[in-house]
């Protein structure tokens, strides 16, 4: 999951499938968190076989965005829920 600053044009749709186009690339979830005067903060979460780290974040600066992190990385034969302990 990656925490993205993206500017408000390109629209959050044609953002996401400039990214499910890429190589590898299964599934694409682009969620909307913060609006302000001239940038959205939005969540990606790319799902798909063998994605290059590399080809995503420059689609993603093309676009004129920058990833402020990587929030969540899941990897393996099968996916890991997250689950609830003591400390949350």
């Amino acid at each position: 999951m990656l925490d993205v600053l993206k500017p408000h044009y390109p629209l959050v749709l044609e953002f996401a499938c400039a990214l499910s186009e890429l190589n590898g690339v299964a599934g694409v979830n682009l969620s909307l968190y913060e609006v302000d005067q001239e940038t959205e903060n939005v969540k990606i979460t790319i799902e798909g076989d063998e994605l290059n780290y590399e080809e995503i974040k420059r689609v993603i600066n093309e676009l004129g965005a920058v990833i402020h992190s990587i929030d969540e990385v899941v990897a393996g034969k099968r996916i890991v829920e997250e689950v609830e302990t003591h400390q949350d």
